[in-house]
């Protein structure tokens, strides 16, 4: 038998605004169901660290989750290496941080052939796509332009509604509940 990996789960739409209310212990134990162990959330919006030796998680936890709130519940799902390897990276090492400063990766469930030259403005320079990886999107939003960002319009029209994005913060907090090596 496959030994097991450590995984990260991003859901999409839940317990935003008051929608699609999702019990943080009642998801754990969803997931539980489906043999998916060592199962830890990480803020209220469906962040999701485990442990499985299945590769076929994406559906399974959709399929599962949806059975279980009567909602669709989409579901990307990234190995922990993969979350590793951008913080080591970490493709916003180079922006001036301010208050108005927001940082972004969006994750898409499909790779998307997408003809965009990087990085991307916006035309009124608010948002800006710096770096697209395999199926990552890293942005960078400047509140200070505009305090109605449409960012996530945007890419959605270039990359499709498969998508799910997380604030830089959350990936680092999801890097100090993993294995997260700060050395190559």
């Amino acid at each position: 038998m496959k030994s097991k990996e450590i995984y990260v789960a991003f859901l999409r739409g839940i317990n935003v605004g008051g929608h699609h209310k999702v019990p943080m212990a009642h998801l754990r134990e969803e997931l539980e169901k489906i043999n998916i162990k060592n199962v830890t959330t990480l803020l209220n919006t469906g962040n999701i660290i485990f442990e499985s030796n299945d590769n076929n998680l994406e559906n399974k936890i959709a399929e599962q989750l949806e059975k279980a709130f009567g909602f669709s519940i989409p579901t990307i799902v990234r190995k922990v290496e993969v979350i590793n390897r951008m913080l080591i990276e970490n493709p916003f090492k180079d922006i001036k941080i301010t208050n108005d400063i927001r940082l972004y990766v969006s994750f898409l469930k499909q790779e998307a052939n997408v003809d965009l030259p990087l990085p991307w403005k916006s035309t009124d320079n608010a948002f800006e796509i710096i770096k697209k990886t395999d199926k990552t999107i890293f942005s960078v939003l400047d509140l200070s332009v505009t305090k109605t960002p449409k960012a996530m319009n945007a890419l959605e029209n270039y990359y499709g509604k498969e998508i799910t994005t997380r604030n830089w913060k959350t990936i680092e907090r999801i890097g100090k509940k993993t294995p997260y090596q700060t050395k190559k």
